[in-house]
């Protein structure tokens, strides 16, 4: 299938992706040209990066570009900087015997097990941020963007990472983790703009609360903080990875929202968005604690492809809890990802399964888009793909638990583990 948006050489690097996204939305040309030259100026090049890796994600005008076959049936094949998926089994049409669900997942603080206590530290960290502003209007965005970190894994990850080693250098893994989840929260606060969203987990936005423009740049900050976090680790290594993960990241959301209604049934694409957009991240976090923490080449690269298995698993549940979980929980009305446009997991296989009179399809195309829309979330929601999507989790989730056969036994890596069982059983 043909992507609808391009970018058109005719009009050079600057205007191509612009003039893009504005026959897309129907803006004026020079109005989205001066965006992005602003944007470009007041992030110190970061959006000019962006823009770079969006007139290169896109296909040149006029030569299109197709989805290529499914990928054949095989492991993941780690590649590149932090990782990507070459391989997928095709789950589709493979039946992959499902194991009984996962009990209710236990605290957190329970889970977390020998860093547990060193949590509060990585959050005192990321409110010191604000504290420490003079700027009232931004100490106030600062506050509540980072008032609302949640359920801190991502760092607990990384000083697990950190304790695999001889020693467990807390001055430099407690900016490590702290950079990793204010890399998170920062991404957040991006999307909801993108996303145009009112609330997350049912509290207003810091879009919503102030403003579309402010939000961006509350964003900005929160990068700039966490470029600074990293750099404490005094670990060039490090300091690579992060920036190779932020480009990733980068890549996954743009090509999210340049690819949105775009009718695909490729899997193997979706999993390597959901590589760059989220499990990249866990990977950093679990290689560069070991890293920091002094374990071994072997350790931290079986913390690296942990990271990423277990990162794939998080968000294919995610995508799962997107149909099956309480609005009044995850804070958004069920099935709201294909209704902006986003395919996951349960939809393409869905689709794949339903080729003719296909209502995705149809409301992609704009055909009663609520209608075909609430029709395809319900025969979703009645069929067994969502099961098949979780056997497909759990699948991940094995390999993220094989990953760490490098590991020593003892209670890093039993905390690792449980980790893994938490994602599969959370139901937010």
């Amino acid at each position: 299938m043909t992507i609808a948006t391009t970018r058109d050489p005719e009009h050079g690097l600057i205007g191509g992706v612009c003039a893009g996204i504005a026959a897309r939305y129907e803006y004026p040309v020079a109005r989205v040209r001066a965006v992005t030259v602003a944007l470009s100026v007041v992030t110190a090049g970061l959006g000019g990066l962006a823009y770079l890796a969006a007139w290169r994600l896109l296909p040149a005008a006029g030569g299109g570009e197709t989805d290529g076959a499914s990928a054949p049936a095989g492991p993941l094949v780690p590649s590149g900087p932090v990782g990507t998926v070459d391989r997928v089994p095709d789950v589709a049409t493979a039946r992959t015997e499902v194991a009984p669900r996962t009990a209710a997942p236990a605290p957190l603080g329970e889970i977390y097990g020998p860093v547990a206590a060193d949590l509060p530290l990585v959050r005192d960290q990321m409110l010191a941020i604000a504290s420490s502003v003079e700027f009232e209007f931004l100490r106030k965005m600062l506050t509540q963007a980072l008032a609302g970190t949640g359920k801190m894994m991502r760092p607990a990850i990384a000083l697990l990472g950190g304790r695999l080693g001889a020693g467990y250098p807390l001055e430099r893994l407690v900016p490590l983790a702290a950079s990793v989840e204010l890399l998170h929260t920062a991404t957040l606060v991006h999307d909801d703009v993108i996303d145009e969203a009112a609330e997350r987990r049912g509290k207003p936005t810091s879009a919503a609360l102030f403003g579309n423009a402010a939000a961006v740049m509350l964003g900005d900050y929160m990068f700039a903080h966490a470029a600074d976090f990293i750099a404490r680790t005094d670990n060039t290594l490090v300091v690579r990875k992060f920036a190779q993960t932020l480009m990733m990241m980068a890549k996954g959301e743009l090509t999210q929202d340049m690819t949105a209604f775009e009718y695909s049934e490729d899997v193997a694409r979706y999993l390597d968005r959901i590589t760059g957009k989220t499990a990249s991240l866990f990977g950093t976090a679990a290689e560069g604690g070991a890293i920091v923490g002094g374990a071994t080449p072997a350790q931290c690269e079986a913390m690296r492809l942990y990271g990423l298995r277990l990162g794939i698993a998080f968000q294919i549940v995610d995508d799962i809890l997107d149909f099956t979980g309480d609005p009044e929980v995850m804070g958004k009305p069920v099935g709201s990802d294909l209704q902006s446009g986003t395919l996951t997991l349960p939809a393409i296989l869905y689709m794949r399964r339903n080729p003719e009179n296909n209502p995705v399809k149809k409301g992609f195309e704009g055909i009663r888009p609520r209608a075909n829309f609430e029709r395809a979330i319900r025969e979703i929601r009645e069929s067994d793909l969502l099961e098949q999507s979780m056997a497909t989790a759990r699948n991940f989730a094995a390999e993220a638990k094989q990953a760490l056969a490098p590991l020593p036994p003892g209670e890093v890596r039993t905390t690792l583990e449980s980790l893994v069982d938490h994602v599969l059983a959370r139901k937010n």
